[in-house]
């Protein structure tokens, strides 16, 4: 039996909402195996004298939990 867990997470870019969700997949991977998808909850931009500064983002991110450690039937 799989099971999946959902975290939530910021992530930003100078450069554009895709690299925003790049840096959010990214940095996840470091600590977390097994990420299965992202859905964009939200998208937001920084604005100073009327020009975007920075993309931001609110992911919900999706994995399985490793199943090599629990017991086989």
């Amino acid at each position: 039996m799989s099971v999946v867990k959902v975290i939530e997470v910021i992530a930003s870019s100078e450069k554009s909402i895709e690299d925003a969700l790049h840096n959010a997949v990214t940095e996840v991977s470091k600590t977390i195996h097994n990420v299965d998808s992202v859905f964009v909850k939200d998208i937001k931009a920084h604005v100073k004298d009327g020009k975007i500064t920075t993309f931001g983002l609110i992911c919900k991110i999706s994995f399985r939990i490793d199943d090599k450690n629990r017991e086989k039937k």
